[in-house]
């Protein structure tokens, strides 16, 4: 069976839990010590202060990567709340350089 990101099936339910200790309050007040300010926000010139931290690849109940600080990104509340859900449903990073082509290697324009 896979493990799926949706909070309501008992197989996430294990690791919802995971958010709420120890291991993680401290992982999170690192990260968000380490880099204060949203890193999205920043890309854009903007500086917004980061009051979540993001997985950078979602962890799916993977004890490593929901831990590695390597895995964590500082994000403001909206960007959290609507790109980086909208990414993970995705399957691929929104967003695009200046010559216009797709930021992710993986975006359906960038596969031969």
């Amino acid at each position: 069976m896979t493990l799926t990101t949706h909070s309501r099936t008992a197989e996430a339910q294990v690791y919802r839990r995971w958010y709420k200790g120890r291991g993680w309050q401290s992982a999170r007040s690192a990260q968000l010590a380490r880099q204060p300010l949203c890193e999205r926000c920043k890309k854009i010139g903007r500086i917004t202060v980061a009051t979540v931290v993001n997985h950078r690849q979602p962890h799916k109940g993977n004890w490593t990567l929901f831990i590695d600080p390597a895995n964590h990104e500082s994000l403001c509340a909206p960007h959290h709340d609507t790109l980086v859900q909208k990414e993970e449903a995705r399957g691929y990073v929104i967003g695009s350089d200046e010559a216009g082509r797709p930021l992710a290697p993986d975006h359906p324009w960038n596969r031969t």
